[in-house]
């Protein structure tokens, strides 16, 4: 089921935790866990049609599903192309809905984890513009971080001179999620 060129797919071992069957047209949620997208859409059409559902799992709000590779390579099956066009409406209508600071960070982990794997995957091709910011970000935070000058100097204050490069650190892995996070929504239909 899973290729090196494809996105992140389930484990092979894993079930969706609504049908407890094998995993049909695969999706990822934001909180990393994985359903049917059949499942997760029939979640959301069982509740509050203007709020977007929790995840059965972890009970965090799901605003941004992502199909797997192996489901979109199936075009000509009207059953996948009808599931896929429901997953797009979800992110249409619920992946740029605001999001508060506590679940920008809890979302953080799973989009710096899939983007630097899909950085690290030489069959996938993230757009130049964003390989380019990434990197000016990254290096601009390295050379703050490195250098000598900082807001609150290590020499004088010790371990609390640290807070400011946790910051930068921090706010520099938010911008690159968000960023990564909309390009995502762009390529699965939230556009």
């Amino acid at each position: 089921m899973s290729s090196p060129s494809a996105s992140p797919v389930p484990p092979d071992d894993d079930v969706c935790s609504v049908c407890h069957d094998r995993f049909r047209i695969p999706c990822q949620a934001n909180c990393s866990h994985w359903f049917c997208g059949e499942c997760i859409i029939r979640v959301w059409n069982h509740g509050p049609a203007v709020q977007p559902c929790k995840c059965p799992i972890c009970r965090r709000l799901i605003n941004l599903l992502v199909p797997a590779n192996v489901s979109i390579d199936n075009n000509d099956d009207p059953q996948v192309q009808h599931v896929l066009g429901e997953v797009q409406h979800y992110n249409r209508i619920f992946g740029g809905a605001h999001r508060s600071l506590t679940q920008r960070l809890e979302d953080l982990p799973f989009f710096i984890r899939r983007m630097f794997r899909e950085l690290l995957d030489p069959q996938r091709t993230l757009p130049l513009v964003f390989r380019a910011r990434m990197i000016l970000m990254v290096a601009l935070s390295a050379i703050y971080i490195l250098s000598p000058v900082d807001i609150l100097p290590e020499s004088v204050l010790g371990l609390c001179g640290y807070f400011d490069d946790f910051l930068v650190l921090l706010i520099v892995f938010l911008h690159l999620a968000a960023v990564y996070r909309s390009l995502l929504l762009y390529r699965h239909g939230g556009h």
